[in-house]
């Protein structure tokens, strides 16, 4: 009992950390996103929050918060899509208080988390003896801070050891996310986890300042929470962007707290450095897409949303590809390349994961000279409040993934780069510790096997609810795939053409292999000769990627045109002859020098479908058909390469070491039903384009 109340109230401390800023008081300011800004502001919650909290850790402590994002044992609930999440108001109230709570944690405030604790600035100091709850709900010590700067800071910069988990002896320059690994996908489940945790922690200590006749109501609101998700795959509402405007349109938003309506410093916009270590960061506050890294600099989410959107097709194609021809867990999981073992499979869940790290950063795409803002860095990108939405869309795939391919789990395989406790050539493998996330008292760490049911830490999404049967789920996980990721897929644009003719389950014998004649969607192929679509069967075109991921000493965008590109790259998010485009993600000459010089000789992979574009090139009427003639002599004369480096840095592909382009065919046969995906075969016809 005395082990569980000083570790509530090392809990409670912290949160009185978070909420001394707010009692502060700025006066609120209009933001515009363009213009400088004012300094942005902070809830007020109308009381002494140091008199409040420190009357209420003077009260009996009882209360046990548990690893599944600290609501009752075995209660599941649905991780949401940021814009359902929204629609949820008091739970979005909460998360909106929480997020903002945990961002203004002020590291040189006296009464501030760092001034209780003795902590220095940025660089967490060892206090022994400190119990916290790990994130299955036991307790274990802790020789760090818990502000958000820490909660981040375990995925890159600042180079901190966190939980008194010491780094490797030479890989103290390195982060503990493991890039480029087989443990990618489930290093990041704990991790989400714990964040998840605190988040529900600090929105529950909110949730009981409201007046007692809506505190229950708030208090009831905590039990649906599960951090969101972010669909950077899914076509957008009719009327908006694939970038939610909840996370890039405003700097400042509205919420009505235990205090009544504020408006506040959009937490979902920005997180802002209390201060900048300027030695260890780039920038204050985090951006998107700036035009430059100076004093003052501002996002342009604007941009950044055009670019996202100009790229959600591809995105979309590529995770389609991945659910229907990665079945193997060590091609799918990682963007590592090793010769002799993914040398039919380029494409990958982090090599996807990669690319939107690049678009959401603004990485090169857009306006001349646009910068990649935090979110293209490793070092820095887990301070963007976008990256823990990304990554949670991540987790979601491959719980999804994991449904479908139940069998495929981590085989044994050397570690390509060093992580802060893994060193190159070890092997990982299923027991593996997921460093720095302790699973019990005694030191234990979560391991892939033990993350495999993502149910123990209380969540799961709505395509895996009310599923019974593995068969069942499987199908329903299909269905799902379908509906909202099918529609951008080559595969369900042949067999809607084939099903408007009036044949159901797909080809008919003798019928025309001449489709959409009289389509007009912009998602059908025109009315024009198509090769290989015999047989229920169609012939996908995919451009294969192999580079150095520190090639340009830095993040950077391989992109791909049907012809010419425009020669202002203001135009490029909207030229209807752009394929789409592959992101490196890598880090900067500034930050992780350990990880980066590690880097330097390891090579990654990713693909860019050309079947859509190939069948706009047919609309158009640059190409006669999809025979294998016409498209092999499109890609060789009219496939153009464009690299761009993250200061928007134009460079010719024999520029950039190592880069490997190879154009691939496969004969790929149509779904009959939305219980199924597309089945792929054998490569057919392949060629080098670099």
């Amino acid at each position: 009992m005395k082990l569980a109340m000083a570790s509530v109230i090392v809990l409670r401390l912290f949160i009185l950390a978070n909420l001394v800023t707010f009692c502060l008081g700025h006066h609120h300011h209009h933001h515009q996103q363009q213009q400088q800004q004012p300094r942005p502001t902070a809830y007020n919650y109308g009381f002494d929050v140091h008199r409040r909290v420190k009357r209420q850790l003077a009260e009996p402590l009882t209360t046990v918060v548990r690893g599944d994002a600290g609501q009752q044992a075995g209660d599941v609930q649905v991780r949401r899509e940021i814009r359902e999440l929204e629609q949820d108001r008091d739970v979005w109230t909460l998360y909106l208080l929480g997020m903002s709570m945990m961002q203004f944690t002020d590291q040189t405030e006296p009464t501030s988390w760092y001034g209780i604790t003795g902590l220095c600035f940025f660089f967490c100091l060892p206090i022994p003896e400190i119990p916290l709850l790990s994130v299955t709900g036991e307790w274990w010590f802790l020789s760090n801070c818990l502000c958000l700067l820490c909660w981040t800071g375990i995925h890159g910069m600042p180079h901190q050891t966190w939980g008194g988990v010491r780094p490797t002896p030479g890989n103290e320059e390195t982060g503990y996310c493991t890039h480029s690994s087989i443990l990618f996908p489930t290093w990041h489940r704990p991790y989400l986890a714990l964040y998840e945790q605190v988040l529900t922690n600090v929105m529950r200590m909110i949730a009981n300042w409201w007046p007692d006749d809506q505190k229950q109501r708030y208090l009831d609101a905590i039990q649906r929470f599960r951090i969101p998700y972010w669909d950077w795959a899914t076509y957008p509402p009719s009327d908006g962007s694939v970038l939610p405007t909840s996370v890039g349109g405003s700097p400042f938003v509205d919420v009505d707290g235990p205090n009544g309506v504020q408006r506040i410093a959009n937490p979902l916009f920005s997180y802002t450095f209390r201060p900048l270590n300027t030695t260890a960061f780039r920038q204050a506050p985090t951006l998107r897409g700036p035009t430059n890294w100076g004093p003052g600099a501002q996002s342009n989410n604007s941009m950044v949303a055009m670019t996202i959107d100009q790229n959600q097709r591809s995105l979309s194609q590529r995770l389609y590809i991945l659910f229907s021809n990665y079945g193997n867990y060590s091609r799918f999981s990682n963007n590592a390349w090793i010769p002799f073992v993914n040398n039919a499979s380029y494409d990958s869940l982090e090599s996807l994961h990669d690319t939107v790290h690049t678009l959401a950063g603004g990485g090169g795409m857009g306006m001349p000279n646009i910068q990649g803002g935090h979110m293209s860095f490793i070092p820095y990108s887990a301070f963007d409040p976008i990256f823990f939405l990304h990554h949670t869309m991540v987790d979601r795939i491959f719980a999804m993934w994991q449904t479908l391919y139940p069998q495929s789990w981590v085989t044994p395989t050397a570690a390509v780069l060093n992580s802060y406790t893994t060193s190159r050539g070890q092997i990982q493998d299923s027991q593996t510790p997921l460093t720095p996330f302790f699973a019990d008292a005694n030191g234990g760490f979560w391991t892939s096997d033990s993350v495999r049911d993502f149910t123990k830490f209380g969540y799961t999404y709505t395509e895996l609810t009310d599923l019974a049967g593995a068969s069942n789920a499987q199908a329903g996980v299909r269905r799902a795939i379908n509906r909202l990721y099918g529609a951008s897929s080559p595969a369900n644009m042949f067999l809607r053409e084939l099903r408007a003719q009036g044949i159901k389950g797909g080809r008919a014998k003798g019928a025309s292999s001449r489709i959409g004649q009289q389509s007009s969607s912009k998602h059908r192929p025109a009315g024009r000769e198509v090769g290989g679509l015999q047989d229920d069967s169609y012939r996908e075109w995919i451009v294969n990627i192999r580079a150095k991921k520190q090639a340009l000493d830095g993040p950077y965008s391989i992109y791909f045109f049907f012809g010419t590109p425009p020669e202002d790259k203001a135009d490029w998010a909207q030229a209807e002859n752009h394929v789409g485009a592959m992101g490196v993600f890598a880090a900067d000459g500034a930050g992780m020098g350990g990880m980066r010089e590690a880097m330097k000789e390891l090579e990654v992979s990713g693909t860019v479908p050309l079947t859509t574009g190939l069948i706009g090139a047919v609309e158009r009427g640059r190409l006669e058909g999809l025979s294998q003639g016409e498209v092999v002599k499109l890609l060789r004369e009219e496939l153009v390469v464009v690299v761009l480096g993250s200061g928007g840095r134009e460079y010719g592909v024999l520029d950039v070491e190592g880069l490997r382009l190879g154009v691939r065919s496969f004969s790929v046969k149509l779904p009959q039903s939305e219980d199924e995906l597309p089945v792929w075969g054998e490569e057919e016809v392949g060629f080098d384009l670099l």
